[in-house]
């Protein structure tokens, strides 16, 4: 089911391996899509459930029609561990996902695991600042910056978007493209993330909600829910790409409030 409410495209799937089949040419076409256009394929992921579902990225024909070596990938979050750490989202995503298709190792744009989770921030930051010189990331029209073809984001029952957390201070950075948090709610307490406006640069954002236990953040985070409400509580609302499109993918169980307030 497709849908929309002015808050973004909803996609909304009866099984979790209609969803996972759907995300999977839905990234397939923007890869062909982008590469086409500009000669690279800018894509920044989170962890959890998400990366599962890339697998199906992995089975074909997709393992052999998209064009891996074009791929650069990034984190919109990762935890500070050490890239071999059972909480990584670089071993998550490696294990599980990069390993199996021929994306070029230095493509693969992870985390130096050997400096302070501040430090980490600050040379991720340059990282992305050297692939934008480098003419790999675009840069939005509107500020300064990195344009990212396509950015991958869960949501939590909490409605928090890679480690933007309700309320969280992170949400008022303006100028930072990566800032650094020490008190994550679950281990490890010490994280990084993108900022709401790299974020809301990107050409494309994919929000994925699954689970009963999300449908009251998606419901707040989508709905008309009035002029007084405070987003900041629920940062998934806060995503609005200036220049670009947002997509929900979904199962039932999370939509089930939109659904019935339609």
């Amino acid at each position: 089911m497709a849908t929309g409410k002015g808050r973004g495209d909803m996609r909304i799937f009866d099984t979790y391996d209609e969803l996972a089949t759907d995300l999977a040419e839905y990234v397939a076409q923007l890869s062909e899509s982008s590469v086409r256009e500009r000669g690279y394929f800018t894509i920044a992921l989170s962890g959890g459930s998400l990366i599962g579902l890339l697998g199906k990225l992995c089975e074909a024909p997709y393992n052999k029609t998209v064009d891996w070596t074009k791929w650069y990938v990034l984190w919109a979050e990762e935890r500070a561990v050490s890239k071999n750490h059972s909480y990584s989202n670089y071993k998550l995503a490696k294990d599980s996902f990069l390993s199996k298709v021929s994306i070029l190792n230095n493509h693969v744009c992870s985390i130096n695991d050997s400096k302070t989770v501040e430090d980490v921030a600050m040379q991720y930051e340059f990282t992305i600042r050297q692939l934008v010189k480098a003419r790999v990331l675009g840069v939005s029209g509107v500020n300064d910056c990195p344009k990212f073809d396509l950015i991958l984001l869960c949501m939590g029952s909490d409605g928090h978007i890679a480690l933007l957390y309700p309320h969280h201070p992170a949400l008022k950075l303006k100028e930072d493209w990566i800032t650094h948090i020490t008190d994550s709610s679950e281990p490890p307490p010490e994280r990084i993330t993108f900022t709401l406006p790299v974020i809301n640069s990107a050409s494309n954002v994919v929000i994925l909600a699954t689970g009963e236990d999300k449908a009251r953040a998606v419901h707040l985070a989508i709905d008309n829910v009035g002029q007084d409400f405070d987003a900041s509580s629920v940062p998934a609302r806060l995503v609005e790409p200036v220049d670009g499109k947002l997509v929900w993918f979904m199962d039932m169980a999370a939509a089930s409030q939109v659904i019935a307030n339609e």
